[in-house]
């Protein structure tokens, strides 16, 4: 009976001599093998490997893996320690009567420094943010204590016999004298000997009785780089009574004889043995198998002859190898490193999403040059997983939603390993919105994200044309945060209910029965004017989620126990979410999940929110599972669960410097890491070690990519530092043709996937191109074409429309803007608009746009004679203005602007317009036919709050020829009212009519150029063709009126850009596009084309206008 010791080069090597080992049956033929393995996916490829040994028929490898169990390390040594399945001293469970001993603790003075921590004592928002830290620190704590009993066992044995000893010969540091005292405390709360004493008792049990332990004669513990000194020590005593058999990756026996003498442990600082080492790579990223080393140097072992060293290919990466088992570098000179040789790539990309496009590119690459190669034979793994997760999503896997015409790497199916739990779960991940809304301003964008989500959807209901109306509905209403005034008590704002859900539902509610024009308040509550009786169905689902959320947040605030708050995430779960049945393992999964929270956690621990955020963080975070790896499709994992299992190609995804190795401070509070043993963990050496193992653990091809550039500034940036020390030792490996083994081996990508570089033979890589994207190959071959100048929006005029009947509301909005009605009755497209982010901000100030909807509203008000007081109380109530005295301030501008012109309006108007149908001869048997509104006797009426511009002036124009010609008997006037230009007046006024005989002709005119503007855009922009007309009414030339308007009105507008880059104009003339018109001839007395357009319309209007020039 002895501890045995196996290494090999490769995981492969010792798979097999453990399959050769199994096969040997234990005497007792029920009992299991027993194996232990550092992660699931290690679990599942050694069984995997395994079953071609175990139990095959003679020359051949169809056997199975059966009568063996795995376990983790630390299922083992709690076997093996008598730790019990609910251990009071695992760190998960220590957390708790931590917990309590730091609020008993808290008020002495030794825990001075802690309570300063906790904000105890400490008064205001500082002292609540503090307090707030409780159970992540308890959490911390308790697993730091949890690291010293493992790594240091010493320290804690010094320290439960009174001694405030840091375990390596000194002292406590002075800062951290609180901790000792704070560990005696909890171990004389928990009701069970610490992990030093029961280890020593499990020592001792297992070198006096080793049948105590239920385990068969032989253990196994396969593919560990770290062993702590606490668990080598139970491995020992394990040994005493039964084989032991540890399977270690070793990179080189050459080093291991070199090392041979280390022995013990010493502080890190004083360990000197990276200066035996042959080859720099293992200095630089070896420690963890040195101190391994060292570590086992303490104990009594038989160290079993190494397997042989695999053969390796004559290929750069074989090369480096062979280097690092034989721990030396090579004859570099007797290297000449091949142009194809691929076998080591380094991709330096423009940041994480051109770096997944690159890894796909490369991976069809090697599949199509070697079709031997499978998905199952690429490992790719990923120091921040969740980071590139959505990326690789996309770049991979989707055939069955693209189709045939899709990237083809879209053909190739992957699993992605080690993803955080809400992530995975939808419920979970509600589970985690709840917790960020409990407490918080509940937002509209917050509340909609949590409605978007698809257990939610299911519960209420919700399509996506749902989704988008609430969506609109709520910007309407005024929704912005907070359920309603009393919820914003917090943040002081509990008088003022405006822009909250409960004043935002209520309008909608209101509005099922009652429109915003009805000039009725219900109470102080404005209905919203665009529901009707049949959105009442939505409208109550968008009740019953707020009232939920609402009733759920209620209860996720304040101080309690851990009962209730997994209580009220439970209810919230079951009041907000539904799941398919067959989705219903996400149910279980969270139930699961809060109840192992119950069994963990003690009773009478009184918890606040961020408590419950900080344990639910634990809780979700990613965590390796088996069923991901080995699946058969290309692996994708975190680089710990299979760094070391062989693969033909392995990837290393997101090496950039400042990632990879892990960045962080040192905890402030690890007694350990203020003076580090061999042996003890250091997370950037584990780093390292893990890219030594892959780097070993490819049998064909390395591949690496890294941010080298930025993608905004293309700023080069260098490779993570390891990751240069790779380069430099592939420098020492073999020699170029042409420059560094580095340079060689890595390529500097182009920022864009369409870059010919790509595409290009050679350009890239070695006689063959580089993408296999044919949208990139087009979009290439377009960037190669000769440049041309931008096409005309139209190559000529489209033939004439069927000539017909004209609507009048199709000629006035015609000439509300000749090209965009042409685009739009003519194409039938509209310009796209911008839609505009959900905003949870309460308005401050309003930008002039806004502005004028509130005076266009308020102006309404007042015309259907509203009181000014009334109209301005309406506008508060929609949730628009801001609050209090800036509200006030831009109601008192608008209403001082409104006043004016509804006086006017009023001055002549009734109390009932009158609509009349209008019903006009053009000739060649077409009509023009339609209803004109807001008349009053012979006069038509129009007010607008906007400056009285020329759209105005054209839309009553119209409407008065229309008039006039359809009934020539009256005296048809217009009206139209606005704001001035000029500030020097209150209101602008134009007065049209009556019109003589000449109407019927300037309307069948209008017509015309219509029917003009129709087959191609015409070149009459209002207002710059409005103060062209009024040029030459004043004899100006022509030349120089087009001089004038072409840079007052069409480049610049006072302060402001002009006309020609309004959007319909950039569609169609191009960006900052010359004045339209002025090179087409015109006719009569006007040279241009701009010109005869512009006085055929205005020259008429201005002659009718009252008091115009």
């Amino acid at each position: 009976m002895a501890l045995h010791v196996h290494r090999a080069a490769r995981t492969d090597q010792l798979a097999d001599q453990l399959g050769e080992l199994l096969v040997t049956p234990l005497a007792d033929p029920f009992a299991a093998e027993l194996v232990v393995v550092p992660a699931k996916g290690v679990e599942r490829w050694l069984s995997q490997r395994l079953s071609h040994r175990l139990g095959t028929a003679p020359g051949r490898d169809d056997g199975v893996c059966a009568g063996v169990d795995f376990l983790s390390p630390r299922s083992l040594f709690a076997v093996v320690s008598g730790r019990p399945d609910d251990d009071p001293w695992a760190a998960e469970a220590l957390a708790w009567p931590l917990l309590r001993v730091i609020d008993e603790a808290v008020s002495e003075p030794w825990a001075a420094t802690l309570a300063r921590h906790l904000g105890h004592g400490v008064a205001g928002d500082d002292g609540e943010l503090r307090r707030g830290r409780r159970f992540a620190t308890a959490r911390r704590l308790a697993g730091l204590f949890a690291s010293y009993a493992a790594q240091r066992p010493s320290l804690v044995a010094d320290w439960a016999t009174g001694r405030d000893s840091d375990g390596a010969g000194g002292v406590v540091p002075d800062d951290l004298t609180w901790q000792p005292e704070l560990w005696r405390r909890l171990a004389a709360a928990v009701a069970a000997p610490d992990p030093v004493q029961r280890q020593a008792a499990a020592i001792e049990r297992l070198r006096t009785d080793p049948a105590a332990v239920d385990l068969p004669e032989r253990v196994n513990l396969f593919g560990h780089t770290r062993l702590a000194v606490g668990d080598l020590a139970l491995l020992d005593a394990l040994a005493a009574g039964r084989d032991v058999h540890l399977w270690l990756p070793h990179p080189s026996t050459a080093l291991w004889s070199r090392l041979a003498g280390l022995v013990g442990v010493v502080p890190r600082v004083e360990d000197r043995s990276h200066l035996q080492v042959g080859h720099p790579l293992l200095a630089t990223l070896g420690r963890d198998t040195r101190e391994l080393q060292r570590t086992l140097a303490t104990v009594g072992h038989i160290d079993e002859s190494p397997a042989p060293d695999p053969g390796t290919p004559d290929t750069l990466l074989g090369w480096l190898q062979a280097d690092l088992r034989a721990n030396a570098a090579g004859p570099a000179g007797a290297r000449v490193l091949r142009r194809d040789d691929r076998s080591v790539q380094l991709h330096a990309c423009h940041g994480p999403a051109r770096q997944v496009e690159v890894l796909r590119e490369v991976l069809l690459g090697l599949l199509a040059d070697d079709p031997t190669l499978e998905p199952r034979d690429v490992l790719v793994m990923c120091p921040d997983i969740e980071s590139y997760a959505p990326l690789l999503s996309a770049a991979f896997g989707l055939a069955d939603v693209v189709g045939p015409d899709g990237h083809p790497a879209h053909r190739l199916r992957v699993s992605l390993a080690d993803r955080a739990l809400d992530q995975t779960n939808p419920l979970l991940a509600v589970v985690a919105r709840l917790l960020d809304l409990a407490g918080g301003r509940a937002g509209v964008g917050a509340v909609l994200d949590l409605a978007h989500a698809e257990p939610v959807r299911r519960r209420f209901g919700f399509r996506d044309d749902d989704l988008d109306l609430l969506a609109t509905w709520v910007a309407q209403v005024g929704v912005k945060w907070g359920f309603d005034a009393a919820h914003r008590a917090d943040f002081g704002l509990d008088g003022y209910a405006d822009n909250t859900w409960r004043v935002g539902l209520d309008r909608l509610l209101s509005g099922i029965a009652l429109s915003d024009d009805s000039d009725t308040l219900l109470g102080e509550v404005l209905p919203l004017d665009d529901v009707g009786s049949g959105d009442v169905d939505l409208i109550g689902r968008l009740a019953e989620l707020v009232a939920r959320l609402e009733a759920v947040t209620d209860r996720l605030v304040g101080t309690h126990p851990l009962e209730h708050w997994l209580s009220a995430i439970e209810d919230g779960v079951g009041a907000l979410t539904s799941v398919r049945p067959t989705d219903s393992w996400q149910l279980g999964q969270v139930q699961r999940e809060l109840d192992a929270l119950r069994a963990g956690a003690g009773t009478g621990v009184e918890l606040r929110l961020p408590d419950v955020r900080a344990m639910f963080s634990d809780r979700l975070a990613g965590r390796p599972t088996r069923a991901n790896f080995r699946t058969g499709v290309l692996t994708v994992s975190t680089l710990v669960p299979m760094r070391s299992v062989p693969h033909r190609v392995v990837c290393l995804l997101g090496l950039d410097d400042g990632i990879f190795p892990r960045v962080g401070v040192t905890d402030g509070d690890d007694v350990l890491a203020r003076r580090p043993l061999t042996g003890e963990r250091d997370p950037r050496s584990e780093d390292r070690q893990l890219l030594l193992d892959a780097v070993l653990a490819a049998t064909d091809t390395l591949v690496l990519t890294y941010t080298g550039a930025n993608e905004y500034t293309g700023q080069t940036r260098p490779p993570a530092v390891p990751v240069g020390e790779l380069l430099d030792a592939l420098d020492q490996t073999a020699t170029a043709p042409d420059g560094a083994v580095r340079d060689l081996v890595t390529v500097q990508h182009p920022l864009q996937p369409f870059d010919r570089r790509n595409l290009v033979t050679g350009a890239l890589v070695p006689g063959a191109t580089f993408a296999f994207d044919r949208f990139a190959l087009a979009g290439a071959r377009a960037v190669e074409r000769e440049r041309e100048e931008v096409p005309p929006f139209l190559p000529g005029p489209l033939p004439p429309p069927e000539p017909g009947d004209v609507a009048l509301d199709d000629l006035v909005e015609f000439f509300g803007g000749p090209v965009k009605g042409f685009l739009k009755q003519r194409l039938g497209i509209a310009l796209p608009r911008e839609d505009e982010p959900v905003d949870d901000r309460v308005p401050i100030t309003l930008d002039p746009l806004e502005e004028w909807a509130v005076g266009d509203r308020v102006l309404g008000d007042l015309m259907r004679g509203h009181h000014p007081d009334v109209a301005v109380e309406r506008e508060r109530r929609r949730g628009v203005v801001p609050p209090g005295e800036l509200g006030e301030r831009v109601l008192q501008k608008v209403i001082g602007r409104a006043k004016p012109l509804a006086r006017e309006a009023l001055a002549h108007t009734g109390p009932s317009p009158r609509a009349v149908d209008v019903d006009v001869d053009l000739g060649d048997g077409r009509r023009l036919r339609g209803t004109v509104p807001e008349l009053y006797g012979d006069l038509l009426v129009r007010v607008s709050y906007s400056r009285l511009g020329p759209k105005h002036r054209l839309h009553s124009w119209v409407k008065l020829l229309a008039l006039a010609a359809s009934d020539e008997d009256r005296a048809w006037r217009s009206l139209t009212i606005g704001r001035p230009e000029q500030v020097r007046n209150d209101v602008d006024l134009s007065r049209l009519g009556p019109l003589d005989h000449r109407a019927h002709g300037w309307l069948r005119d209008l017509v015309a150029i219509r029917d003009e503007g129709l087959v191609a855009p015409l070149p009459l922009p209002l207002k710059t063709s409005l103060k062209y007309a009024r040029a030459r009414r004043t004899h100006t030339d022509a030349g120089a009126a087009v001089d004038r308007v072409d840079f007052q009105c069409w480049r610049y507008d006072g302060r402001f850009d002009g006309e020609r880059l309004d959007a319909e104009h950039v569609l169609v003339w191009g960006d900052k596009a010359p004045l339209p018109g002025v090179a087409e001839p015109g006719e009569g007395a006007e040279p241009t084309r701009f010109g005869a357009l512009a006085m055929r319309v205005w020259s008429p209007l201005l002659e009718s206008e009252v008091g115009s020039w």
